[in-house]
């Protein structure tokens, strides 16, 4: 199968997910992030090749996973979860602890199950980012130890938390992995028209997660800290971006791409053809998906190598 090409597997997904989200009963509620909320999960068991560590915050917790045996301690991930900044951290995000270990070759990680809206509106997210980044300092790692990866809402957060360090002189992080990271919360992209109708998750509604003001409150969406994708780029580390061709975020990736790029950011932006929002969620269902957790221990295998 030609990179460019979509696997069979790839578009069945995408299908389902869109018979799915059309559907007239749960769709909606899909949509708006409502049945989200309402989700309870059966109790996340760990596989045993790896040790996990709940971490209780002040405001919110953590959660620290690493391989049993012969960990790799030179770098670190923290991982800032999707979810339109008003879910909360679920299984799959456990899931995707355990795949940054496994593609960085034996990598901690540590995930943050910060405040969500509309309980807790911005900032409450963000600091809570800075704040697990500061655990990761005061425990020993460097900054450029430090990789933030994040996706959808967490995506763009993981940007906002760079500006937010570079703007308060902190230690950077050594680099940045971004999956469909929403960086333009004013939903004003070219893509969230040219893509309205065929986005299978968000599409064909303005009553979704992506028009969702509750993380915004009384805020200006144009602020950085909220819409990085409105704030400058210069300094930040290597960044890695992924996302679907299908999107309606589509245009939040390509332009923080750009606007990186001219600031001066080593940047990959790689676009999978016929893809639906953080397709990264099919773990290892399908070619698309296996491909990109490559890409990202790729990315991972560049930023060890570097001093």
């Amino acid at each position: 199968m030609e990179a460019n090409e979509v696997s069979v597997q790839g578009r069945v997904i995408r299908d389902l997910i869109a018979h799915v989200t059309n559907d007239n009963l749960i769709g909606r509620k899909i949509k708006n992030g409502e049945l989200r909320k309402k989700l309870v999960e059966p109790p996340w068991k760990c596989p045993d090749i790896f040790r996990h560590v709940d971490i209780a915050m002040e405001h919110f917790t953590m959660e620290y996973l690493e391989p049993k045996e012969n960990p790799d301690r030179s770098r670190v991930v923290l991982q800032l979860h999707g979810g339109g900044y008003i879910g909360k951290m679920r299984n799959a995000y456990r899931t995707f602890a355990g795949l940054y270990s496994e593609v960085g070759k034996g990598i901690p990680v540590l995930t943050i199950d910060y405040r969500v809206a509309p309980e807790n509106p911005y900032p409450a997210a963000l600091l809570d980012a800075v704040t697990a980044y500061l655990w990761l300092l005061n425990k020993g790692f460097l900054g450029e130890q430090i990789i933030v990866a994040g996706d959808s809402a967490g995506g763009g957060l993981a940007m906002a938390l760079c500006m937010y360090l570079r703007d308060h002189d902190y230690e950077m992080p050594c680099g940045l992995v971004a999956m469909s990271p929403w960086t333009d919360l004013t939903a004003g992209g070219e893509s969230y028209e040219t893509n309205y109708e065929r986005d299978p998750l968000f599409g064909k509604t303005r009553d979704s997660l992506i028009y969702n003001h509750d993380y915004i409150g009384k805020c200006n969406p144009r602020e950085p800290y909220i819409s990085p994708l409105f704030g400058e780029f210069s300094d930040f580390p290597p960044m890695l971006i992924q996302v679907g061709d299908y999107e309606m975020l589509l245009s939040d990736s390509v332009s923080a791409a750009k606007k990186a790029k001219e600031a001066g950011v080593k940047v990959r932006l790689s676009i999978y053809e016929g893809m639906f929002h953080v397709f990264q969620m099919a773990m290892l269902l399908m070619p698309e998906s296996k491909r990109a957790w490559m890409e990202v221990g790729k990315f991972i295998d560049i930023l060890k190598k570097e001093k």
